[in-house]
């Protein structure tokens, strides 16, 4: 940068973008998958329930937070300079706008799209007399045990409404068994009940393998049996969304596990952000449920369509029809690893560098499996924040226990939403004779390590997985992520004192290579781009690559731009949210900012720099966020084996050169998808890595 140049006042609100709003371009991002007529159908269909899923965290934990605010009166700013009452308004109109064309895309193209495909939502005015008989039968087997409807009275007040429950208000006509007249009643269905159900061909006349009701149909059709004597005016399906924040004053409490099962009941019923009714609702109906939740119109959300959309994922499974669905594929096993080679010994010899899912994550079960059974092995430590149910790696660790190894589990309580189930894991532990700790008090405990400790000889050696995803089988075959299996001395030693420390809550010697938030992670990054920035200011290549699912933290972000200013080439491959603004003449014009949504959700984090052209790689649990540098026990570990180095940047290149499934962040915060230009082949990274991974491995294990 020119030293004649006046200085940019980096904290401009018009140099950073929203972080609600960069959010909701992301779920933008995921509609428009269901929108491409390339993504085969039920793929379509799934990433519509994603959306819905994604929008409904969006309101229970995003949205929520600000509307607190708002009704607190806060006139506190976000880095753009918008108030909560600001972002509430230019949230909620864009929020409204991509649900609105989210069902439009349901019903006008994924629907009929189905339809062509045999595939059949019969809706209930097209439903044959045989149809109607049987969900007659169905209903009055299945359906009318379980319901209890609710007249609205003095005695039968509204109901608590659990949250995103599929719920039916009714207006009534005529008069009770009491001979007064109702007016409203409440029908809450169950959440044990199916919300799409698949009518059976061998017993309905004319129907077809795939036809579907939705639940909200049948209870429409015959929710007058619910109220004899009575006629039944109006039917609407509705869901409220609710607070689903936990709050636990962590410093004020005794036993973290016993005040977390307290307060979880509390999340089902927290304050109303959301209300979503049938778009046929009357204004009288849908005014009548906002007033009971005490929200405001803007707050509502007619839609044509089952109102619990993300339960159309049941579709997904039922259907077997592969032509609809992404190829099938197996993740590969490193050659290293074939003939059921020990990994200690081939850990040894090398590291091992895994990339899911193209890759399997088996290696990192075996681990865990070998550890139990190996009599040499002494010691497990391992943190846990999301593990799935039913996992292998739990089974693993019970077993290494129960033989009478010494097992330490740090457990991340406070994982929202996998809360319960930790709890569970964290007692099926204890019970098993592990070491169960709960993480630190004021920090989620989000690094992802394995620590086996094996005697050899005279020695002890110390065996460590490091990775960027969480210890679950199933999200290893749909997130991309990375893990490095390691015997290196100095690597392994931080691992261990890093479990010292969240043990003993000791403190402890500076770490030799790992990165560690919120102690030393910061800072580190900010001197590495300092570095770059250095480096090109003297005339050298100044380079940095990074790749996160969010970039929000402020003086990361303004690390970056005084690094474009001095000329440092900048490529960011940031999945989610990206407050920074790329492109801004002046500020940032050596930045690009990049999005890859398709098959696999994008899950590693990478950080890479130039370094005068001896590359520094980093893997870690963080994104670039504030709450993961200062509010969060995370790690990053460096790569600096030549292969796996050349690998990851080799996969960085990938992602940097898709034209299919990448989006181009501008510098007004919208995204363009990039297009194959007049001369380049279309080309998908995750594709790319798919065919690559294949031909690395030709002996592949089926």
């Amino acid at each position: 940068m020119d030293s004649e140049t006046p200085s940019i006042d980096l904290n401009q609100p018009e140099f950073y973008t929203n972080r609600l709003i960069s959010l909701l371009e992301f779920n933008r991002r995921v509609l428009e998958q269901a929108k491409d007529p390339q993504v085969p159908l039920l793929e379509r269909l799934k990433f519509l329930c994603i959306l819905s899923t994604n929008m409904d965290e969006f309101f229970e934990i995003r949205l929520a937070g600000v509307k607190q605010k708002a009704d607190l009166g806060s006139v506190q700013t976000e880095i753009d300079g918008r108030s909560p009452q600001e972002v509430l308004a230019a949230t909620g109109a864009l929020a409204h706008e991509i649900t609105h064309e989210q069902y439009q895309v349901l019903n006008e193209q994924v629907i009929p799209a189905l339809a062509e495909q045999s595939i059949h939502f019969v809706r209930r005015q097209s439903w044959s007399r045989a149809q109607r008989a049987w969900l007659r039968a169905y209903f009055e087997e299945q359906l009318l045990p379980v319901l209890s409807p609710l007249g609205l009275d003095p005695a039968h007040p509204f109901p608590k409404v659990l949250n995103k429950s599929l719920n039916f208000v009714l207006s009534l006509e005529g008069k009770d068994a009491f001979g007064r007249n109702t007016g409203y009643a409440i029908v809450q269905a169950p959440r044990s009940l199916p919300r799409v159900i698949q009518l059976p061909a061998n017993e309905i006349e004319g129907g077809g393998p795939n036809d579907f009701v939705f639940l909200s149909s049948v209870i429409h059709a015959f929710v007058n049996d619910l109220f004899p004597g009575m006629t039944v005016r109006g039917c609407y399906q509705f869901r409220v969304t609710r607070n689903s924040d936990l709050f636990i004053d962590e410093e004020e409490i005794d036993d973290l596990m016993r005040a977390l099962e307290g307060e979880l009941p509390q999340r089902r019923y927290g304050q109303a952000v959301r209300l979503e009714v049938a778009a046929n609702c009357p204004d009288e109906m849908a005014d009548f449920l906002l007033n009971e939740f005490e929200l405001e119109r803007e707050d509502l959300y007619q839609v044509d369509g089952p109102v619990n959309l993300n339960r159309l994922m049941a579709v997904y499974d039922l259907v077997a029809r592969t032509d609809l669905k992404y190829p099938s594929f197996t993740p590969e096993m490193p050659q290293a690893l074939s003939g059921g080679s020990s990994l200690f010994k081939v850990m040894r010899k090398r590291d091992l560098l895994l990339h899911h899912p193209f890759e399997s994550f088996v290696p990192v079960i075996d681990l865990l499996r070998q550890a139990a059974d190996d009599p040499n092995v002494l010691a497990i430590k391992q943190t846990l924040y999301r593990t799935g149910p039913d996992s292998a790696i739990v089974e693993n660790l019970v077993r290494a226990a129960e033989a009478g190894k010494e097992v330490t589990v740090v457990i991340e309580l406070l994982a929202r939403f996998d809360e319960r189930e930790n709890i569970v894991l964290a007692n099926r532990l204890q019970e098993a004779g592990a070491h169960v700790v709960y993480g630190v008090v004021g920090y989620k405990t989000h690094c992802k390590m394995l620590l086996i400790v094996r005697r050899e000889g005279t020695l002890l050696r110390n065996y460590a997985h490091l990775g960027t995803g969480n210890y679950h089988s199933r999200t290893a075959r749909l997130y991309t992520d990375y893990g490095l299996l390691t015997a290196d001395r100095q690597v392994t030693e931080d691992v261990r004192r890093i479990f010292l420390q969240l043990t003993s809550l000791g403190r402890f010697k500076e770490l030799y290579r790992l990165l560690q938030a919120p102690f030393t992670l910061h800072d580190a990054l900010l001197n590495r781009i300092e570095r770059e920035a250095e480096l090109a200011s003297a005339g050298k290549p100044g380079r940095v690559i990074a790749k996160v699912n969010a970039l929000t933290e402020p003086r990361i972000i303004q690390a970056l731009y005084r690094a474009s200013q001095a000329g440092v080439e900048i490529d960011l491959i940031v999945r989610g949210i990206c407050v920074l603004r790329p492109g801004i003449t002046g500020l940032s014009e050596t930045i690009r900012v990049r999005s890859i949504v398709g098959r696999f959700l994008e899950h590693t984090r990478v950080y890479c720099f130039g370094n005068d052209g001896t590359p520094e790689i980093f893997c870690g649990s963080a994104d670039w966020m504030d709450r993961n540098f200062f509010r969060r026990v995370e790690t990053a570990f460096p790569v600096t084996d030549p292969a796996a180095r050349e690998r990851i940047l080799s996969d960085l290149e990938c992602y940097l050169q898709d034209n299919c499934q990448a989006w181009l962040l501008q510098s007004d915060g919208s995204y363009v998808r990039a297009q194959p230009a007049a001369d380049e082949a279309p080309f998908s990274a995750q594709q790319a890595l798919l065919e690559t991974t294949s031909s690395r491995h030709p002996a592949r294990s089926k």
